[in-house]
């Protein structure tokens, strides 16, 4: 059994008051997960908090324990994972590492327990109830409705990919280690309690995930126990660790990550090869020859100089372009993010409904999901639809409007406005009204 923080561990007053505060304003006015759109799934996550107020107080500053302790909000993630669907979701062929590992903290260590190959439930069982080892279950999301349309929502809000595990540990055990992570965390108690240590960061805004030992980390910032329907968010770079408390059967909760690798560090890195290749067709100093012997030299001084005034060049250029090319991190969210959540039913790869016609109304579909983005035309480019660049303003017009006309389109010919809207309507992405 982990240790337990001492009386220095007690939770701060501000985060007490804040906690205070939202057990009141849940209390009297219940809530449920609202998928209407992106903006309003995630205000009803962290209801009663206001998104505003988060992000002018938590957001990559500190951490944020709303509790929801009313009986009419004890379920409200509860739908999302239980513990007894891992017995259905063995019988569909689940693989250890790849789907779940199993680990336990021992001696401020991980110890990962995985057998080879396919997960038997019996053995997974026996493992939990005789080794006490916490079973981490992979991207959840792939066999659970509800959570996919949750992360689906959150990458249309966030414009960063989202990722999910879900953590269910036997009573008097702990999974991990005290750690940071690179991502921002949300956690969500589903089953059971959790108790919680959060500590000050080594590293703010973490840019790797990284163990820390107990005698480095100090007395906790932080300490409560999550319980059912409760939420917890914490920056990249705060350093955790949870254990179920004995008497407590086991906890289950869902750990929804996003924002890795998405810093304006990050995008500096994307984007400025781009700025780099495209201010060089115009700019003949970054088209002058290095020094000889550069790439040879160990100390490079000499060229600092130099090195700084053209970036301060490129800086300018910046100051005056509207346009930023981002190449591997936009391809990088278009790529892997999951598609809207259709149902079991639906075929979203079958158009449907009426075919455009010059004298058509439409309208986007899956508006949330839709980029429209200009590229050069390489083979290794965004997947997607193409167009010529003479069509940009007629997507434009597509995208920012409710419904348009298929012969107001930004286009020369009525033969050009029929042929895009039919290409949009044979991928399903728009639909006539």
């Amino acid at each position: 059994m982990p240790k337990k923080g001492g009386k220095h561990a007690e939770m701060g007053k501000e985060m007490q008051a804040q906690c205070k505060r939202a057990k009141v304003e849940a209390a009297s006015s219940p809530s449920v997960m609202s998928f209407e759109n992106p903006d309003s799934l995630f205000g009803s996550l962290i209801s009663p908090i206001k998104q505003e107020t988060f992000f002018r107080e938590y957001w990559e500053q500190k951490p944020l324990l709303v509790q929801r302790s009313d009986p009419l909000l004890a379920a409200y993630y509860q739908s999302l994972f239980h513990l007894s669907d891992l017995k259905d979701l063995c019988s569909q062929g689940l693989y250890y590492g790849r789907d779940i590992n199993i680990c336990r903290c021992v001696n401020g260590k991980k110890k990962v327990l995985n057998k080879e190959g396919k997960v038997n439930y019996m053995q997974l069982k026996k493992d939990f109830d005789q080794k006490k080892a916490t079973i981490q279950f992979h991207q959840p999301q792939r066999f659970k409705e509800e959570l996919w349309k949750i992360q689906e929502k959150l990458e249309c809000y966030f414009g960063s990919l989202v990722g999910s595990n879900v953590y269910i540990t036997p009573q008097g055990s702990q999974g991990l280690p005290p750690h940071y992570d690179d991502v921002e965390v949300f956690i969500l108690q589903l089953e059971g309690e959790k108790h919680w240590r959060l500590y000050k960061p080594t590293v703010h805004l973490a840019r790797e995930y990284n163990v820390e030992p107990e005698d480095r980390i100090g007395n906790p910032t932080h300490e409560f126990i999550l319980k059912p329907g409760d939420l917890l968010y914490f920056p990249r770079g705060t350093i955790h660790q949870a254990d179920t408390p004995l008497g407590i059967s086991f906890s289950t909760h869902v750990t929804i990550s996003t924002y890795q690798n998405n810093s304006w560090g990050d995008f500096l890195l994307d984007a400025i090869p781009g700025l780099v290749f495209d201010t060089a067709k115009e700019d003949v100093a970054l088209r002058t020859s290095i020094p000889r012997q550069l790439l040879m030299q160990v100390d490079i001084a000499d060229s600092t100089k130099k090195l700084s005034h053209l970036l301060r060049r490129l800086a300018d250029r910046l100051e005056n372009t509207s346009k930023l090319r981002s190449s591997d991190m936009k391809k990088d969210f278009i790529m892997n993010r999951l598609p809207p959540c259709l149902g079991c039913d639906a075929d979203p790869l079958t158009p449907g409904g009426k075919l455009p016609k010059i004298d058509s109304k439409i309208r986007l579909q899956f508006r949330d999901h839709a980029i429209i983005t200009v590229e050069p035309d390489q083979e290794n480019s965004t997947h997607g639809l193409r167009f010529p660049l003479s069509y940009l303003d007629a997507l434009k017009q597509i995208w920012s409007s409710s419904s348009v006309n298929v012969k107001e389109l930004n286009l020369i010919s009525d033969e050009e406005k029929e042929n895009l809207a039919l290409s949009l309507w044979t991928e399903c992405l728009i639909e006539v009204i």
